[in-house]
C-alpha cells in the first residue's frame, strides 16, 4: 500500500494567537442588566446608486467631496492640491472618463436606485456628473500617470465607448494600446449613433482627446479583419480588445423590408450624423421604443420634409450617395412622426423624459402595435407599414407578441425607419461569433477559447454607453493581469468603484506600517483607529438599515431642460439640457445620504450615555475615520447604531 504525503498548507488566519490557552465563549455574556460584549463597529458598504452604476463610478465619493465632506490632498505648502472641483472629477473619472457627455445622455440607473427615493425624490447625480464634466473641459483638465511602461501592447478594435474605456485604463497602467477604428473620427455610437444636440460634437472631441494626450495611438479608416488581418495583430500586439459595437441595424422582419425607403435606425442616424441627411419625407414612421428609436423621431421631427425634393432623395442620402445641398435653399416643413412599440407606452423602455420631450415636441408614440407587413406602391417604394394591435409581456425572460385579430390598419409612411435592435458586422473577425451575432465572455470579459482576447460594448449585447464604459474598464484589468502572468482575478459580487481608506490615510500623510488579519478587531492597530470592516464588494446597503429620522424634506436642484413643441422642434439643433451652477450643485450634493459611510454629523458622539464614542484626533483623523470608540466605556446600548443616519455604524462583537 502505497503512503500519500501531503504537504502541510499554511495557515493564513487563525481566530487565536500563539499563547491563548483558554476558550472565550462570549455566548453567555452577550447580554446583561447593564451591559453587553456587542460594540459599535465601522462598516463600509455599497450605496445603491454605485450598485446601479454599469460604470461602477464612486458616486458616494465624488458626492461627498462636492459637499465638501471629504476635502482634497494637501500640499507640501500646506494649501490644498487642487481644487474641490478637479479633485472630485478625478475620482469621478477613475471609473467614468466621460462624464460631460454621459451626463447628458446616461438614463442613470443610479437614480433610480437612489435610497433617498424612499424619502422624497433621488439625488440629482446625473446632473452633478454633468457640472463636474463641463468644469474639466472649461478648465482644460487632462489625465496623467506616473506607471512606468510596462512594455507590453494592447490592439484596442473599435473606437466607442467599450474600446475608449479600456483604452484609458490600460494606459494608466503603463500599457501602449492602439485602438483601430474604421471611421474618419472616434467615439463610435456616441458620434455616430446618437445625435449631436444631445452630445454636442465639441464635448464629445473634448473628452476623447484627453484620452488620446495619454498617449494612445490610433489608426482610423482602418477595419480589423478587412484592412489588417486579425493574425497580423495577433503577432504584433500581446493582446486584444474587441469592441467595434454593433453598427448595424436589424431591419424588420417583413417581407418586402427592403423597399428603397425601409431604413434601419443606425443607418438613418449615421447619415445624419455625417451631414448628409439634410430633410426627410413628410410622414416618417419610426420602429421601435427604446432610446434610439426616440432619437429617430426626433432627428427626423427636427430635419423636417421639402414639398418640392424627391422622394429619392433622403433615401440616397441615407445610402450615402449625395448630400441635400437643396436643404439650405428651400423652406422646410414639419414632418409628421409616428412612433410605435409593441409596448404600452408606460412599458417602453426608453428613457421617461425622453419620451415626454418627443410626446412635447409634436411626436405621436402609439403603443401596442406590431408590424405585420409593409404596403409597396407601384414604383416599389413602401407607402405604409401595416400593424395590428397585440398584448406583449416577459414570460420567463423571452418575449410573448400576441396579436389581437381583426385591429389590422396602415399608418401612411414616406420613410419607414427600424430600430428594433442592433447587430455586429463579423465580417473578417467570424470566429467570435458565438452562433447568436454576439461574442460569450467570462465575468473578466475574456473571450471564451481565445486566450489573450477580451471584449466589451455591444458587441457581448447591446446596452447603454455606460455599460459598455464599464466592460471596458474590467476588461482592462482582465488584460493587465494576463499580461502580468497573473491569474485572472475572481471579480466582487459588487463590481464598483470604492472609497479606500488605505489611499485617504496616505494622502493625509498618516503612517500605515501594519495589516491587520481578517476578522481581528482594529481597535488597537493604526489602520482603521477603531473596528472597521470594508464589506463594500458584497452588500448593498438598503434604506431600511439608515436612520431615514435624521433627513428633512429639500428639494432636488434641476437642470434647466428646454422643452420644445412641434413648430419650435423645427431646425432646433442646440443642446436641451442646461448644467446646474456650482452653488446647485453643491446644494445637491449635500442631498446625498452617503449610505454605508461616515458624513460625520456627530449624532454617535451626541448621543452617546457613557462619552464612548468621542471624535479621532484631527491630526489623525480622515474620511471614515472620524470617529472611534472606547471600548472600556461602551455597555453596547447600540444608541450610537440606531442614531447613525448612513448604517455606517453597526453592532458587532468587539475584541
Amino acid at each position: 500500500m502505497s503512503v500519500v504525503s501531503e504537504t502541510p498548507q499554511k495557515i493564513t488566519f487563525r481566530r487565536y494567537k500563539d499563547g491563548d490557552s483558554k476558550v472565550r465563549n462570549w455566548s453567555d455574556q452577550i447580554f446583561q442588566a447593564s451591559y453587553t460584549h456587542k460594540c459599535p463597529t465601522y462598516i463600509q458598504s455599497t450605496p445603491p446608486c454605485q450598485g446601479s452604476c454599469p460604470a461602477g463610478e464612486d458616486i458616494r465619493g465624488y458626492l461627498s467631496i462636492v459637499r465638501g465632506t471629504e476635502k482634497p490632498p494637501v500640499g507640501k505648502d500646506g494649501k490644498p492640491a487642487m481644487s474641490w472641483q478637479e479633485y472630485a472629477w478625478r475620482r469621478l473619472t477613475t471609473a467614468n472618463p466621460f462624464p460631460s457627455v454621459m451626463g447628458r445622455v446616461c438614463p442613470a440607473p443610479c437614480e433610480t436606485g437612489c435610497n433617498r427615493n424612499a424619502l422624497e425624490d433621488h439625488v440629482g447625480i446625473n446632473s452633478v456628473e454633468h457640472f463636474l464634466g463641463e468644469y474639466a473641459i472649461a478648465n482644460n483638465l487632462g489625465y496623467s500617470t506616473d506607471a512606468a511602461p510596462t512594455g507590453k501592447k494592447v490592439a484596442v478594435i473599435g473606437g466607442g465607448p467599450a474600446s475608449l474605456s479600456c483604452a484609458y485604463q490600460l494606459t494608466l497602467k503603463g500599457h501602449e494600446v492602439t485602438v483601430f477604428d474604421d471611421h474618419e473620427h472616434l467615439g463610435g455610437m456616441m458620434r455616430y449613433g446618437i445625435p449631436g444636440f444631445r452630445t454636442p460634437r465639441d464635448v464629445l472631441d473634448a473628452e476623447i482627446k484627453r484620452i488620446i494626450d495619454l498617449g494612445v495611438k490610433t489608426r482610423m479608416n482602418c477595419r480589423v479583419g478587412t484592412d489588417i488581418t486579425l493574425e497580423q495583430l495577433r503577432s504584433e500586439f500581446d493582446a486584444v480588445f474587441l469592441g467595434m459595437g454593433a453598427q448595424a441595424g436589424r431591419a424588420l422582419p417583413l417581407e418586402d423590408s427592403a423597399a428603397p425607403n425601409v431604413v434601419t435606425a443606425t443607418a438613418f442616424l449615421k447619415a445624419f450624423n455625417d451631414g448628409r441627411l439634410q430633410h426627410v419625407g413628410k410622414r416618417v414612421v419610426v420602429v421601435g421604443g427604446g432610446d434610439t428609436s426616440i432619437d429617430v423621431a426626433t432627428v427626423a421631427r427636427r430635419l423636417g420634409h421639402l414639398e418640392e425634393s424627391k422622394p429619392t432623395d433622403f433615401e440616397q442620402a441615407i445610402s450615402g450617395q449625395m448630400a441635400h445641398d437643396v436643404a439650405e435653399i428651400s423652406v422646410k416643413q414639419g414632418a409628421e412622426v409616428t412612433l410605435t412599440s409593441i409596448f404600452n407606452i408606460d412599458k417602453m423602455q426608453a428613457n421617461k423624459h425622453e419620451i415626454e420631450q418627443a410626446l412635447a415636441e409634436g411626436i405621436h408614440i402609439r403603443g401596442s402595435l406590431v408590424p405585420i407587413g409593409i404596403v409597396r406602391g407601384a414604383d416599389g417604394r413602401a407607402t405604409a407599414l401595416r400593424v395590428c394591435e397585440c398584448e406583449a409581456k416577459m414570460v420567463g425572460g423571452r418575449l410573448e407578441v400576441k396579436n389581437i385579430e381583426g385591429t389590422e390598419q396602415d399608418i401612411a409612411a414616406d420613410l419607414i425607419v427600424s430600430a428594433i435592435g442592433q447587430a455586429v458586422d463579423f465580417t473578417g473577425l467570424e470566429e467570435f461569433n458565438n452562433g447568436k451575432g454576439a461574442v460569450t465572455t467570462d465575468r473578466n470579459y475574456l473571450v471564451k477559447g481565445q486566450e489573450g482576447v477580451f471584449a466589451g460594448g455591444d458587441i457581448i449585447k447591446p446596452h447603454l454607453l455606460t455599460t459598455a464604459i464599464g466592460h471596458g474598464s474590467i476588461a482592462a484589468d482582465g488584460i493587465d493581469n494576463y499580461l502580468n502572468g497573473m491569474d485572472l482575478e475572481k471579480r466582487p459580487k459588487i463590481d464598483a468603484h470604492q472609497f479606500d481608506l488605505m489611499r485617504k490615510m496616505i494622502e493625509k500623510g498618516l503612517d500605515v506600517k501594519e495589516t491587520h488579519e481578517p476578522l481581528r478587531g482594529t481597535d488597537k492597530s493604526n489602520v482603521a483607529i477603531h473596528n472597521f470592516d470594508d464589506r463594500s464588494d458584497r452588500y448593498v446597503i438598503p434604506h431600511d438599515k439608515l436612520f431615514m429620522g435624521h433627513f428633512s424634506i429639500v428639494a432636488r436642484n434641476k437642470r434647466n431642460i428646454v422643452t420644445l413643441d412641434a413648430q419650435s422642434a423645427l431646425g432646433n439643433f442646440e443642446d436641451r439640457l442646461g448644467v446646474l451652477n456650482q452653488e446647485s450643485a453643491v446644494a445637491e450634493a449635500k442631498r446625498c445620504m452617503s449610505c454605508g459611510m461616515c458624513f460625520e454629523c456627530d449624532n454617535c458622539v451626541m448621543y452617546c450615555p457613557q462619552t464612548a464614542v468621542f471624535r479621532v484626533p484631527k491630526a489623525k483623523a480622515t474620511l471614515g475615520r472620524y470617529v472611534d470608540t472606547d471600548y472600556n466605556k461602551c455597555i453596547g446600548c447600540h444608541i450610537c447604531a440606531d442614531v447613525c443616519p448612513t448604517g455606517y455604524i453597526q453592532m458587532g462583537l468587539g475584541e
